[in-house]
């Protein structure tokens, strides 16, 4: 009996980390209308530069189907962040990256402080419900790696490779604290 006990403890301890793991429909928002694109599939390489808020250039164009790698260089002091999505997927990440910032997960000039941090210190957040499919959701280090999104240190160049799926409204912003408020967003149009 108490070797079936702790079995069946066992295996619910197994099937809740595993729901902890799986991400939550709002987690995977941005596959309304892109994937994580493949290098092989890249046809054109788009060139960002981040300032300490703004962007350049400011407007964006793509086609449905098309896989476009982003070469984002942040030649300002502050860490930046190119993120790919709605305009309501850029209000609940404001609010997430605000709780980040709050907690002492990041820095206004560094993404390392995010290393080897714990979800459960960041009091209110509910990572299930915020467009960060690929957050582990349980008390293990936060990454910060969806495919429409990247975060740049100052002085240093990241590549993200995305595949636009479906022509919608969309807009790339960075969502530390104050800048999209202070005009650090871009428009994605889609071509025909």
């Amino acid at each position: 009996m108490r070797f079936v006990t702790s079995f069946a403890v066992a295996v619910m301890a197994v099937v809740a980390f595993a729901a902890q793991t799986e991400p939550a429909a709002a987690d995977s928002a941005y596959q309304a209308f892109g994937a994580r694109g493949r290098a092989q599939d890249v046809k054109r390489t788009v060139e960002i530069v981040m300032r300490d808020n703004s962007y350049q250039p400011q407007r964006i164009q793509v086609r449905a189907g098309e896989t476009v790698r982003f070469r984002v260089r942040n030649t300002g002091e502050l860490l930046h962040e190119f993120n790919i999505g709605t305009a309501a997927m850029h209000q609940q990440h404001q609010r997430e990256m605000r709780a980040m910032f709050d907690s002492g997960m990041m820095s206004a000039t560094s993404k390392d402080a995010m290393v080897g941090m714990d979800h459960s210190k960041m009091p209110g957040m509910n990572h299930g419900t915020v467009g960060h499919g690929s957050m582990n959701h349980s008390a293990a280090p936060m990454r910060h790696d969806d495919p429409n999104a990247v975060l740049v240190d100052p002085g240093k160049t990241e590549e993200m490779i995305f595949k636009f799926t479906k022509a919608t409204t969309l807009e790339f912003a960075c969502n530390i604290p104050g800048h999209y408020e202070s005009g650090m967003v871009g428009n994605v149009v889609f071509q025909r």
